[in-house]
């Protein structure tokens, strides 16, 4: 699809009304089965979407997961912070500048990525609704028009995880995300189970979640040989000089993630040389305004780039999916899985439906959704 853009000096094809309105509403989608990461388990994934409507009723839809076993927040305070903060530092600012909604949210209130992100997202969803653009043409221009995605194996017995992971290779997914974290021994027996199992060529990463301590240094060495091609955020998030020590003794890749929340923290990684790649999580960042500086950063550094997922529902997948289109660092399949992981998707069916490890990039302005 070729875009129109504006030439110099010419005003956008459409300009918006100050923001006027700010509604938010929860919705639940049941796992298919429970989804276990080393820090928790989670039976249903819970978004908050919030719609931004300007004073000529304009609307913007956004999304945020707050996965409380992986973020440590609750839907209630993610809640509370759009309705009784955000909300009212956003109201009469102009949708289309999205740079000043992020210093006006900071102002109003420190942190609190995760809520800032579901504005955030609405806010990209406004501006290219309101241009007839796609998300991807505020990115910066799409590279990718199908986007390759990897499949998430949630803790579970070997074996399962194993069937889970020759199913999904057999449907078209070509790299195998697996969580582990608990037993480095018991993960590098779980890495050779799965590994025997995926069609040659599919790409292997295994995410601790930050579960291990150095002293998993051994059992991590020998999970090259056993067919391992990635290993994610094997350490707390706030141990850099430890992330470092492994990447100088492993042959695998390392990435980050956790300890990925800002450009600052990218910024650290790179100087004290803690990863090979960034996991860029939207919702972690606070949105796609803070994540395109944090990739910007990975690029001059000459670090690869993921999209990662809470996992979140099919909005905010979406978000991630555009991000992921127009990043021409991000060539590691992203974890655009939420909306597959569920029993039925509520938000973007018609986008997440059939699904072969290949995702058609919407051309279609905003973000694509189904609402």
């Amino acid at each position: 699809m070729s875009v129109a853009l504006p030439r110099p000096g010419e005003r956008p094809p459409a300009t918006a009304g100050p923001i006027a309105a700010i509604r938010t509403r929860v919705v639940r989608a049941p796992y298919r089965r429970p989804f276990q990461i080393s820090s928790g388990i989670s039976t249903e994934l819970i978004s908050l979407v919030a719609e931004v409507e300007t004073a000529d009723g304009a609307i913007g839809v956004g999304e945020t997961s707050p996965m409380t076993a992986y973020t440590g927040e609750t839907l209630a305070g993610v809640a509370a912070a759009v309705e009784e903060h955000l909300t009212p530092a956003l109201i009469g600012l102009d949708p289309l500048d999205r740079a000043g909604a992020h210093v006006a949210m900071d102002v109003a209130l420190r942190g609190q990525h995760v809520a800032k992100a579901a504005l955030d997202i609405a806010l990209h969803d406004l501006a290219g609704r309101l241009a007839g653009w796609p998300v991807t043409a505020l990115l910066g221009g799409r590279v990718r028009s199908r986007v390759p995605i990897a499949w998430v194996v949630g803790l579970g017995t070997p074996e399962e995880m194993a069937a889970e992971a020759a199913d999904y290779a057999g449907r078209g997914f070509r790299h195998i995300k697996i969580k582990g974290g608990h037993d480095p021994r018991a993960d590098l027996d779980l890495v050779r189970a799965v590994r025997a199992v995926l069609p040659a060529g599919t790409e292997l990463c295994l995410d601790a979640n930050e579960g291990y301590d150095l002293s998993a240094l051994p059992a991590l060495a020998r999970m090259a040989d056993a067919g391992l091609s990635l290993l994610e955020q094997p350490l707390p998030h706030w141990d850099l000089a430890g992330l470092a020590r492994l990447r100088e003794r492993l042959d695998v890749p390392v990435m980050v993630d956790e300890s990925i929340k800002s450009p600052q923290d990218a910024l650290e990684i790179v100087r004290r040389g803690a990863a090979d790649v960034l996991n860029i999580k939207i919702l972690k960042v606070g949105g796609l305004h803070p994540a395109l500086r944090i990739a910007a950063i990975a690029d001059a550094a000459g670090l690869a780039v993921k999209i990662g997922s809470m996992p979140e529902l099919g909005v905010a997948t979406l978000a991630a999916l555009h991000l992921a289109a127009a990043l021409p660092g991000a060539t590691v399949p992203p974890d655009l899985v939420g909306p597959l992981l569920v029993r039925e998707e509520p938000l973007a069916p018609s986008v997440f439906t059939a699904v072969d490890g290949w995702v058609d990039v919407p051309t279609a302005p905003g973000l694509g959704h189904d609402l």
